[in-house]
């Protein structure tokens, strides 16, 4: 009962952040960004362990430095650097239940994908003579490559899907801030960002069935 209630809140609070907040006062957006966030930690620490309780201290810590990084996002290193320990946390997660290898299709679409937004982006900031910022993109591409490269691995639904979320909207922040204006940018940023975060959470309960789920 409480899951669904949470749930529901998740949703509202979602749509109310997105749709309904405006840019300014700063410190009132960043407070209601962070409600879905808090509602998604309690709704994961709410979940039983379904795989293991390691995994989910792991995917709350995650969650948590995730949702700080919300907040410092507005001063953008900062921020990018606590997403990025974020997504090593969740590493650490998806490989303490790693079930199986990467599928062929899979790892071929992921290393392709990091070609081209690596040669993209930091070509992009390269040619404009950031080529600090251009390194940090690099990097913060190999680290979220290597958290969709272990959700895979984990052979859990809930996970994978929240990896592929977390790497859309973080590939559509990048455009947005770095290539071009994307429409609805913050819609589409927020709305699978959110997804990736409560598909973390429920893929806490989640156990699969075979190692060879996705094969």
């Amino acid at each position: 009962m409480w899951n669904k209630i949470i749930a529901t809140f998740i949703v509202i609070m979602s749509i109310v952040y997105i749709f309904f907040i405006p840019s300014d006062p700063v410190l009132v957006k960043i407070a209601f960004k962070l409600i879905p966030m808090l509602l998604i930690l309690l709704f994961a620490w709410l979940q039983p362990a379904g795989a293991s309780s390691r995994y989910k201290t792991l995917i709350l810590i995650g969650l948590f430095v995730c949702m700080l990084a919300d907040g410092l996002i507005y001063w953008f290193i900062i921020g990018l650097i606590t997403f990025l320990i974020g997504h090593i946390w969740y590493i650490f997660a998806f490989r303490h239940v790693k079930k199986t290898t990467i599928p062929r299709w899979a790892a071929i679409i992921l290393i392709g994908y990091g070609i081209l937004m690596a040669g993209w982006l930091s070509g992009t900031l390269w040619s404009k003579g950031e080529t600090i910022l251009a390194a940090a993109v690099i990097l913060y591409i190999v680290v979220i490559l290597l958290m969709g490269w272990n959700a895979f691995q984990t052979a859990n639904k809930f996970a994978i899907i929240g990896a592929i979320l977390f790497m859309f909207s973080d590939s559509t922040l990048a455009i947005n801030k770095f290539i071009a204006d994307v429409p609805f940018s913050d819609v589409i940023i927020m709305t699978s960002y959110y997804g990736a975060q409560f598909m973390f959470a429920l893929s806490i309960n989640y156990s699969a069935v075979r190692k060879n789920l996705l094969k």
